[in-house]
């Protein structure tokens, strides 16, 4: 069930998205996406618009949902 979730959203949304933990729990994945942006608003959408992409398979559960934000200062 991972796979289709990881291929649409790279696809779709062009993002970065791997499985990047809980990879021996049975039953259980944890999945990460990455999006780079020139602005922070356009970024928090498009990880909006993954979310809701994730939570639109009826078949999983999703338990817990964390973002994290690296700004970097333009040369």
């Amino acid at each position: 069930m991972v796979t289709p979730i990881l291929d649409g959203a790279r696809r779709r949304f062009q993002v970065a998205a791997s499985e990047s933990g809980r990879v021996d729990a049975h039953g259980r994945a944890e999945l990460a996406f990455v999006a780079v942006s020139g602005s922070a608003t356009h970024t928090a959408e498009l990880i909006d618009s993954v979310e809701r992409f994730v939570w639109s398979f009826p078949e999983i559960e999703v338990v817990d949902v964390g973002r994290d934000w690296l700004e970097v200062d333009a040369w």
